[in-house]
């Protein structure tokens, strides 16, 4: 994996399609836990818990599992239902056995056109536990893109591995497979090209662990009111800074957390609050990046 260190100021400006000045991205996180693994190791959840103590990978942790599930059976439908009142959309992450043990919740997502980013195989495994066996990563990825294309009916474009830990050959990989964008990079606030061994170009449209529900409520311990404050003080900045060059805002949100009743409000007001600004693209990654392979030379040639 390769990209240029080409800094900010060494750019030319980024001119989005049809005058717009702010890409803003909703990611719900659609994302299933198996209830135990076969290996005494750690469980790795994908995110923090939310009833503390480490057991085994095999012991089953059940306030930590249902907590999860609240999402899936309650959370994400609140959610859908603030976007569709405000009118907007979502770009979605699914993995693999989501799509295969909650189907309505993709067939929702779908019915819409919103979006669907492949995220692994499922949420308790990990891209890093194959960094040194590259084959069976492989196979992880292509089975991951082969229960996509299954649920969804048509193949990815997309990649984010669980948890942001992907190994130096994800890209690569996922290239390989003909996918046209990778989501891990948190290193920019606009698209770039990721050179691959393929020769395959790949655009990074990255995700974000700071302006992330898992972030602002449970590490740093806002409120609702704190974290609209979180959403709304990254649209405003990114929002004035893109008068001169286009920029990209993505928001990390996930069923269990952010769609909690005592925090849902959080994202209705932030909604209700940037339909009051012209020029904000509801973008999806695949948009964004068929469009930056086509005019990239105008940005970074």
């Amino acid at each position: 994996m390769k990209y240029d260190y080409v800094p900010l100021p060494a750019r030319k400006p980024l001119r989005w399609p049809n005058g717009k000045r702010l890409a803003l991205m909703i990611t719900i996180n659609l994302e299933f836990w198996d209830t135990v693994r076969e290996s005494p190791k750690p469980f790795y959840p994908g995110g923090p818990s939310i009833v503390g103590g480490e057991l085994p990978g095999n012991v089953y942790d059940n306030p930590n599992y249902t907590w999860r599930e609240y999402g899936q059976r309650v959370g994400v439908w609140r959610m859908i239902d603030i976007i569709d009142k405000a009118g907007a959309s979502a770009t979605c992450t699914m993995n693999a056995k989501m799509g295969i043990e909650r189907r309505a919740v993709i067939q929702a997502a779908l019915q819409r056109n919103w979006e669907i980013v492949a995220h692994n195989y499922v949420q308790t495994d990990l891209l890093t536990d194959f960094m040194f066996d590259e084959e069976k990563e492989r196979q992880v990825i292509r089975e991951t893109l082969r229960v996509y294309k299954d649920v969804c009916g048509k193949p990815a474009k997309g990649w984010l591995s669980s948890s942001l830990r992907s190994t130096l050959n994800t890209a690569d990989l996922v290239a390989e497979e003909g996918l046209i964008f990778f989501t891990d990079l948190l290193n920019d606030d606009q698209p770039y090209l990721i050179r691959t061994r393929s020769g395959k170009p790949l655009v990074s449209v990255p995700y974000t662990s700071e302006v992330n529900d898992f972030t602002v409520f449970l590490r740093q311990g806002k409120d609702v009111d704190g974290a609209f404050a979180v959403f709304k003080e990254q649209f405003d900045w990114l929002y004035e800074e893109a008068a001169q060059s286009g920029r990209m805002m993505n928001i990390g949100l996930h069923p269990h957390v952010v769609g909690q009743p005592f925090r849902i409000r959080a994202l209705r007001d932030f909604l209700d609050y940037v339909r009051r600004f012209d020029g904000v693209w509801f973008a999806t990654r695949e948009e964004i990046a068929e469009w930056y392979l086509q005019n990239h030379h105008t940005h970074i040639g």
